[in-house]
C-alpha cells in the first residue's frame, strides 16, 4: 500500500502509521497461509468462530450428552451444534456429545443421558464449558461437579420429560440457561478454509464403527448425510473426522459391565472427510488442556467452515 506522493516528512510518517494499522487489522482477521497448508487460508480468531470457522466469534460453549440407541431416536437439535462427538459407551453402543455455541442454540436438545469419564477428559481442551447431562456413576458425579475443567449442569428446572417417549429416553433440555454457564470458546486446534486442500482422494461415503454401533457418512454434493446403524438421519455435517483412539476400562466402574474410556490425549491416525474427498491424517494432543491438531504430511489439515462430526472410533 502506498501513502501517495508527499513533500512533507510528517505526511510520510502518517502514511506509515496508517499502513501499520491496516497490517494489524489484516493480522486480526487471521489469514495464515502456512497454517492452512496447501489448500489456502484458514479463518479463526476474533473474526470467525473457533468451532466452525464461520463469520462471527463463537460465544459461550455448552456440551450436551445425547442418547443414541434406536429407542431414543430421533434426537433434537443436532443440526444446530458446532461439533458432534460420537463416543463408545457400555455394550459397545454409542452416545453423542453435541457442542453448541451459545449464540446458536436450538429450543430443545435431547434426549439427554448420563456423562462418562471420556467427556471430562475430552472437554478439558475447551475453556471450562458447561456440560449438561442426566446423571453419572456415583463416584464420577462429584468429580464432575467439582471439576475445574467444566461446569456440570444436571437436575435443574430446564430439564423436562417429553410426553410420548418412554424413560430413560424422554429427558430433554431447554439449553439457554445451561449455555450461559459455559466458558467462552477458545482455540481447540481446528483450522478452516473454504479452499479444498491438496491431496486426498475422491470418496462419496465412509463408514465408522464401534462394537455395537455403525455410522455412515454420504456426500451429497454440498454436505455429508449421517446414517446410524443403517438408518438415515436428519443430521448433516460439513466435515467428518474419524479419529482412531485407544479404548480401555474407565476408572469409574459400573455394575452392568465394562465401561469404556476413549483416550483423546496422545496421538494417532484419523480419516478426514470434506468436500467429497478423504484425507489420511494424524491427530495429536499432548496434554488435556491442549487442543487437538489434525495434520497431513506434517502440516495442519484445514476443515471446511461449518459443522463437524468427530467419531472416536476404537
Amino acid at each position: 500500500m502506498s501513502a501517495g506522493r508527499t513533500s512533507s516528512g510528517r505526511v510520510l510518517r502518517a502514511g506509515a502509521a496508517v499502513a501499520a494499522a491496516l497490517a494489524l487489522a489484516v493480522a486480526a482477521g487471521c489469514t495464515d497461509k502456512d497454517a492452512a497448508g496447501p489448500g489456502g487460508t484458514h479463518t479463526q480468531g476474533p473474526s470467525a468462530s473457533y468451532l466452525t470457522g464461520e463469520p462471527g466469534a463463537a460465544g459461550r460453549v455448552l456440551a450436551v450428552k445425547i442418547d443414541n440407541v434406536s429407542a431414543a431416536r430421533p434426537a433434537t437439535g443436532l443440526n444446530d451444534a458446532a461439533i458432534v462427538y460420537a463416543i463408545e459407551v457400555e455394550g459397545g453402543l454409542s452416545r453423542l456429545m453435541a457442542v453448541f455455541d451459545a449464540a446458536h442454540l436450538p429450543k430443545t436438545v435431547g434426549p439427554v443421558r448420563s456423562a462418562r469419564e471420556t467427556d471430562l477428559h475430552l472437554l478439558s481442551e475447551y475453556d471450562k464449558p458447561a456440560l449438561a447431562f442426566s446423571g453419572a456413576q456415583s463416584k464420577l458425579l462429584p468429580v464432575l461437579r467439582h471439576s475445574s475443567a467444566l461446569t456440570a449442569v444436571t437436575g435443574t428446572g430446564d430439564f423436562f420429560r417429553q410426553p410420548g417417549r418412554h424413560a430413560p429416553h424422554n429427558e430433554f433440555l431447554h439449553p439457554a440457561a445451561a449455555a450461559a454457564k459455559g466458558g467462552p470458546a477458545k482455540d481447540i486446534g481446528l483450522r478452516f478454509t473454504s479452499a479444498v486442500p491438496a491431496g486426498g482422494t475422491p470418496a462419496t461415503s465412509a463408514k465408522a464403527k464401534m462394537p455395537a454401533a455403525r455410522f455412515t457418512f454420504t456426500w451429497t454434493g454440498s454436505h455429508y448425510q449421517v446414517a446410524m446403524d443403517g438408518h438415515t438421519s436428519p443430521w448433516t455435517a460439513d466435515n467428518v473426522i474419524i479419529q482412531h483412539v485407544a479404548v480401555t476400562e474407565s476408572r469409574y466402574h459400573s455394575r452392568t459391565g465394562f465401561v469404556p474410556f476413549s483416550h483423546t490425549v496422545g496421538h494417532g491416525t484419523a480419516q478426514i472427510l470434506r468436500d467429497g474427498r478423504t484425507y489420511p491424517a494424524t491427530w495429536d494432543r499432548p496434554s488435556e488442556p491442549s487442543g487437538t491438531t489434525y495434520t497431513l504430511a506434517g502440516k495442519p489439515l484445514p476443515l471446511h467452515p461449518g459443522r463437524t462430526w468427530i467419531v472416536l472410533e476404537p
